[in-house]
C-alpha cells in the first residue's frame, strides 16, 4: 500500500471513530515512510495529544510546523503540547494559527471542526478548550 493511501485509510479509519492506540501506530508508520509530509505529522502529534502523551507530540507537532509554517493545525497542535508540557512561546503559535486563519476561511472552518471533534473525544481537554477560547473569541 502505498503511504498516501496508507494515510488516506488512517484518516478514514479516525473519522469512523477507531480509537487513538489503534491509529497510531499506523500514522508513526507513515511518518517513517514519508518523513517529510507536515500532515502526517500533524495528525500523529494530535493523536499522542488525544492519548494523553503530550511530549512525543510536542516533537511530532513541532516538526509539522518546522515543514509547513502555514499550517494553522499543526500551530494549534504545538500550543496544546507546549500547554501541557509547560513550555514557554506558547503565544505566537497561537497567533499565528489565528492570521491564517483569518486570510483563509477553509482553514478557520477546519481548524473549528478539529477543536470540537478534540473536545468531542476528550470534553475535559483543558489545553485545548485554552487555545479554542484565544483563537474563537470572538464567535
Amino acid at each position: 500500500m502505498t503511504v498516501e493511501a496508507l494515510f488516506d485509510q488512517g484518516l478514514e479509519r479516525y473519522k469512523a471513530g477507531e480509537s487513538v492506540t489503534d491509529l497510531l501506530p499506523l500514522f508513526k508508520d507513515v511518518c517513517d515512510r514519508a518523513p517529510k509530509s507536515s500532515p502526517a505529522w500533524t495528525c500523529l502529534a494530535w493523536l499522542y495529544l488525544l492519548d494523553n502523551k503530550p511530549t512525543p507530540a510536542y516533537k511530532a507537532a513541532n516538526k509539522a510546523v518546522k515543514l509547513n509554517p502555514q499550517d494553522p493545525q499543526a500551530r494549534v497542535n504545538l500550543a496544546v503540547a507546549m500547554l501541557e508540557i509547560a513550555k514557554k512561546g506558547v503565544r505566537e503559535h497561537v497567533e499565528v494559527a489565528a492570521q491564517l486563519m483569518m486570510t483563509v476561511p477553509e482553514l478557520h472552518e477546519e481548524v473549528k471542526q478539529n477543536i470540537e471533534d478534540g473536545l468531542t473525544r476528550k470534553p475535559d481537554w483543558k489545553s485545548l478548550i485554552r487555545v479554542k477560547q484565544w483563537l474563537l473569541e470572538d464567535e
